[in-house]
This record gives C-alpha cells, sequence and structure tokens, in this order.
C-alpha cells in the first residue's frame, strides 16, 4: 500500500529571495499580534460572558485563517523566508497554547488535555530541530488533519454552547487528542527512519567503516 503524499511545508521550502516584509510575513504577524487580543477576549468577566466569549472565537477564527493563507502565499508567490520558517510555527503554537491554557484555567476543559496537547506540540518542534541536520520532516497530511480537529475543537469549546452542543464539543476534543497522539508517534518513527537513511547518516557510516579498515 502506497502510503500518503506528504502535504507542501513551508519549512520545507528552500528559501527565496524575496523581502522579509512581505503579505505573508504580514499574516503570520497578524496572528501573533492576535493572541493577546484573543486571550483578552476570553478572560473578560472571568470568561462567563457569553458576549465576550463569541468575540474570542472571532479572533480565534481570524487567526486560525491566517494560518491556512500564510504558508500557500509563501509557496505560491516565491515570498518563503527564513524569517517565516521560523515565525510560522511559533505563531502557530503560541495560538493553540494560548487557547488551550486560557480554557483549562477557566475550568471548561480538563488540564491533562492541554498538557498532553502541548507535550506533543512542543516534542515534535524539539524533535523537528533535532534532526535538521539530516534533513526537513515535511508535514503530513495527518498533521493538517490534527490541526483542523483541534481548532475546531477548539473553537466548539470558545462558544457559549449548552445541553447536546456541549456535549458534541467533547467527542470532538476526544478526536483530536487521539489523532494529536497518533501523528505525533508518525512523526517519531519518520525522524528516525530519516535519521538511518539521511546521506549524513550514509556519510558517518562510511566514515566508521573506512576508519575500521
Amino acid at each position: 500500500m502506497r502510503s500518503p503524499s506528504p502535504v507542501a511545508d513551508p519549512a520545507a521550502q528552500p528559501t527565496q529571495t524575496a523581502r522579509v516584509a512581505n503579505i505573508a510575513n504580514g499574516l503570520t504577524l497578524l496572528r501573533l499580534l492576535l493572541v493577546p487580543v484573543f486571550l483578552t477576549l476570553l478572560l473578560v468577566d472571568a470568561g462567563h460572558s457569553p458576549g465576550w466569549r463569541v468575540w474570542a472565537f472571532a479572533a480565534f477564527v481570524v487567526a486560525s485563517v491566517t494560518d491556512l493563507i500564510d504558508g500557500d502565499l509563501a509557496r505560491s508567490r516565491g515570498l518563503v523566508t527564513d524569517v517565516g520558517k521560523v515565525a510560522d510555527p511559533i505563531a502557530d503554537k503560541a495560538l493553540t497554547s494560548a487557547a488551550l491554557i486560557g480554557l483549562s484555567a477557566l475550568g471548561d476543559l480538563p488540564w491533562w488535555v492541554t498538557v498532553v496537547i502541548l507535550i506533543r506540540e512542543v516534542g515534535i518542534t524539539a524533535l523537528r530541530f533535532f534532526v535538521i541536520r539530516h534533513g526537513v520532516i515535511p508535514a503530513s497530511r495527518g498533521g493538517k488533519a490534527k490541526t483542523l480537529l483541534q481548532n475546531l475543537a477548539i473553537g466548539l469549546y470558545l462558544l457559549p454552547l449548552t445541553g447536546w452542543a456541549a456535549s458534541v464539543r467533547f467527542w470532538f476534543m476526544g478526536v483530536a487528542v487521539v489523532v494529536t497522539l497518533a501523528t505525533g508517534a508518525d512523526y517519531v518513527a519518520r525522524a528516525m527512519h530519516l535519521r538511518r537513511t539521511s546521506p549524513r547518516a550514509e556519510m558517518k557510516r562510511a566514515r566508521r567503516r573506512a576508519a575500521s579498515q
């Protein structure tokens, strides 16, 4: 069975000669600036105001949409820069972390969910940097699905839902956690494979064989 093809990842794209001040990086910066705005809206009136929760949801949606747009713009218009490669994942993690921590602090989301997701996100980001000498681990379709499920579940928790709708968001978050862990395991497996099969690894093995002769 053929494995699914990886999804284009800005980190895997060669750096262009584009200026740092471009629309793709501007959207990434906007996402970063929206994080404190979103968190402030969420925590107004200790999170008990339905109106402010809707505004927090709107800010989260806008920030999430910029995540969908900036990478596509950078690739399609040749706007990939080193600054963008670093800032984009930082902005993504900042938005998700702020939302999860904020919801858990308000008592709306169990802390264990937040801890599991954040450990996975931070761990995989560190892993990608750890193996960067061997190559870039591109984002997979599973990773994109994970992000979509996380954003959808977080969005449902941000809204002032009651009754059956409030129960539905619990199941969405449960699926998001499962996919988060599954894709994390996939990243670990791909990182180990990359370390064994990369040109750098082959070169090291060749040097050891030559030294032992």
